[in-house]
């Protein structure tokens, strides 16, 4: 394994953080290497991730044994304190002076309470950029809203897209919304950064789980928005305009074909021993073919079914854009995944577990992954980093502030 750059070296940010999509966003951000200090309440026993199960890791602090706690806080500083307490929003200025940009994922309304605005930290730091990810943005007509991913996916129309046609609206398996929404703030909070180092001055950033959901309808909204179509959830998973384009039976079980170029069409015909599909009319052209969905998918079918999927990957491979289905086992234990470092060992006191990469490459090299911290890991160290002698400290974690 390289030793890969670190392009966000330098970068500080405070992150009032907890479960998905703001620890997905600095964890990118972590990855790259900024350094990410995650702010979390001692009397709430931190980032509420930090107790959910079932699985946690053996080897590492109570704290952050989690298994769902770790994937999502790789390389990050924890530091305890609570912003209820005057003393608590004190250390928060310290902090802020040296820092680039605080992000948080509260509600709406939480955030002007407790001093996490530019009105209230921009005479600590004119240059600090701060990040709202809510759930419905900080507006009065929902603010006070808890926001979730599933209920984004299911109000922004996710649902509806997702499944068979005759079975129930369904969610996407991950929470892609909580994923999207932290690379969003992620982009907004280095975009920002940039320019308040170029102009002096920061700026506040807003991203709402709500509005990206919506932004993620994309095309599909698009199709509504200028021609009135409600789009629905399409058979096997299938694209709503271009085909062949779904899963398919195989000999022992499924693929998914993705031909969403003319010229994939001719490759699979004569792939499958069928050459003579791509003279047929019918056939010649996506519209053609989108007529005759139904009728592709039974002549597919059809000649799908006389060898393994494994032995059509095989066949296909660098031609037809096709895929196994596969469980989380299987994706884990792909040879494709194993043949590379997309799968890494972290470091715990006496040994290491295995996790996953972070995607970025860096001139050829993936960062190495680092464990998420016990809760409190990083006080005292911060602390002092910010001019705090041994007896303040003692004094902050006895009244419980740190």
């Amino acid at each position: 394994m390289g030793t890969a750059p670190r392009p966000l070296a330098g970068l500080k940010v405070i992150a009032v953080e907890q479960y998905g999509a703001a620890p997905f966003g600095t964890l990118h951000l972590a990855h790259l290497g900024a350094e990410v200090v995650k702010i979390e309440n001692p009397k709430e026993g931190g980032d509420v991730s930090r107790s959910v199960g079932p699985h946690f890791i053996d080897g590492l602090d109570p704290t952050a044994a989690s298994g769902l706690f770790q994937a999502l806080n790789f390389g990050k500083r924890s530091l305890t304190l609570d912003l209820a307490q005057p003393e608590g929003q004190r250390v928060l200025e310290r902090l802020a002076a040296r820092a680039d940009a605080l992000i948080h994922n509260l509600r709406g309304d939480v955030p002007a309470r407790l001093g996490l605005t530019r009105d209230r930290l921009a005479a600590a730091n004119p240059r600090l950029v701060v990040v709202h990810l809510t759930g419905y943005g900080r507006e009065p007509e929902r603010a006070a809203w808890p926001g979730y991913d599933f209920l984004m996916q299911a109000e922004a129309g996710h649902f509806a897209l997702t499944g068979e046609p005759d079975g129930a609206p369904s969610r996407f398996g991950l929470p892609m919304i909580d994923y999207a929404a932290g690379l969003s703030a992620a982009l907004g909070l280095v975009s920002a950064v940039m320019a308040a180092r170029a102009t002096g001055q920061g700026s506040e950033i807003d991203v709402s789980l709500f509005d990206t959901a919506l932004f993620h309808l994309s095309y599909i909204g698009q199709w509504r928005l200028t021609h009135g179509h409600v789009q629905g959830r399409e058979r096997r998973s299938a694209h709503a305009a271009l085909v062949p384009c779904q899963l398919y039976r195989t000999g022992d079980g499924w693929i998914y074909l993705m031909c969403n170029k003319e010229k994939f069409w001719g490759a699979l015909c004569r792939a499958v021993g069928r050459p003579e599909w791509t003279e047929d009319a019918r056939f010649r052209r996506f519209p053609d073919r989108l007529r005759h969905r139904a009728l592709i998918e039974e002549m597919l079918d059809a000649a799908l079914s006389a060898r393994t999927t494994a032995e059509w990957m095989a066949a296909f491979a660098g031609r037809v854009p096709a895929a196994p289905v596969h469980d989380i086992a299987q994706a884990l234990d792909n040879p494709f995944v194993a043949a590379t470092d997309r799968i890494q060992p972290v470091a715990t006191g006496g040994g290491a577990f295995p996790a996953i990469a972070g995607p970025v490459k860096v001139d050829g090299a993936r960062p190495p992954l680092a464990a998420a911290p016990a809760l409190g890991a990083d006080t005292d160290a911060i602390l002092a980093e910010l001019g705090y002698g041994a007896a303040e400290i003692a004094d902050l974690r006895r009244r419980g502030v740190a």
